[in-house]
């Protein structure tokens, strides 16, 4: 509507001073139609650089969150960091267990924060965005499209203490660790010898071990050195990358 105001007062000052022969009716007339053009500027101005007629409106929203990796026991986020200097990073996350396409976070004046919990994990949303404060501003400035704008937008990531928060590089690596035949073969090797150890220390102390109690012992010591196995090569993957 104040583009309208605008064109129609431009318009009208043109008209007054050209085709009206009554010189005083045709000054006063011109002249007001020029405050018009004046005033719809300074207004057009003011919605465009301070948003007038318009106030920030906060919401926020919750999305349960699902890991990426398809491995139960390593559940999994990832992030993409922006630019070089990996200030900002996008995460990547899914919307539901089988989800077949992965869901992530917006780039556009959007801050992320990764909290650990021990409830359920999601996404808390909050958006920060421009509307009109009643139907008069919309009215006036609607046609600026300026409804709805975001401000910022800041996502606050819950995960379980269990997740991996990994770039996308660190997770591909790591993968790659993992697959490789050689890595396997060692780590074999490693497991084959820290299940020894803890045996024959399990025997010294007790030397009567029936063969259930010797079993539980050997279980027991290979989840242990897999645990350390894993979390030494993602440390090592973390730091390298």
């Amino acid at each position: 509507m104040i583009i309208a105001t605008l064109i129609i007062c431009a318009v009208l000052s043109f008209v007054f001073f050209i085709y009206i022969q009554n010189k005083p009716i045709s000054y006063i007339l011109t002249a007001l139609s020029v405050i018009g053009i004046g005033v719809s500027t300074f207004y057009i101005v003011r919605n465009d650089r301070d948003h007038y007629g318009m106030e920030k409106v906060t919401t926020s929203t919750y999305q349960p969150i699902y890991s990426v990796s398809p491995s139960k026991q390593m559940k999994m986020l990832l992030y993409q960091p922006i630019g070089t200097a990996n200030k900002h990073q996008v995460y990547i996350y899914q919307k539901s267990e089988n989800a077949k396409k992965k869901s992530h976070t917006d780039a556009e004046n959007t801050t992320n924060k990764v909290v650990r919990v021990n409830t359920t994990p999601r996404i808390k949303t909050t958006e920060v965005r421009w509307h009109y404060k009643n139907n008069a501003a919309k009215l006036w400035f609607g046609i600026a499209g300026e409804n709805h704008k975001l401000v910022k937008r800041e996502n606050t990531i819950y995960v379980n203490k269990d997740w991996l928060v990994l770039s996308t590089t660190q997770a591909k690596a790591l993968q790659k660790q993992m697959s490789s035949k050689a890595y396997k073969a060692k780590l074999q090797a490693q497991a084959k010898a820290f299940v020894t150890k803890q045996m024959m220390a399990a025997m010294k102390k007790n030397p009567k071990m029936n063969k259930a109690q010797q079993a539980k012992i050997q279980k027991q010591a290979a989840a242990e050195f897999q645990a350390q196995a894993v979390q030494q090569l993602i440390q090592s993957v973390q730091k390298s990358k």
